[in-house]
């Protein structure tokens, strides 16, 4: 075991109060949980973000949602876009693609930072 205890939101800010080389930025953790809520732990706080349920009949391949979510939220990130935000392009880029049968693009990109 980690010994971090068993609550996520709880793990997620101990990890982001670890010691770092860094120091002028904090240390951001983030935890997907597929359709479960997007928890991140920042600066000794931690927020919770919904998932927007996505009807099974539309899931076709979980394959590459995590990869998804992780440009998705760089791609606020990079664009200096407040935390919520970031993660609502994550979680719009995995709903994106788990529509998919793998990581591929039927169409353009829709979403707009």
């Amino acid at each position: 075991k980690h010994g971090l205890g068993e609550d996520l939101k709880e793990v997620a800010l101990k990890i982001a109060a670890s010691p770092k080389k860094n120091a002028a930025r904090p240390r951001t953790v983030i935890f997907t949980q597929g359709s479960e809520s997007t928890i991140v732990a920042r600066d000794g706080k931690v927020e919770e973000y919904k998932v927007t349920p996505l009807p099974k009949e539309e899931l076709v391949d979980t394959n590459g949602a995590g990869d998804a979510f992780v440009g998705g939220f760089l791609a606020g990130l990079l664009e200096k876009k407040e935390m919520a935000s970031c993660v609502e392009a994550g979680h719009w880029a995995a709903r994106f693609i788990i529509q998919q049968s793998g990581c591929t693009l039927t169409k353009a990109c829709e979403y707009k930072l």
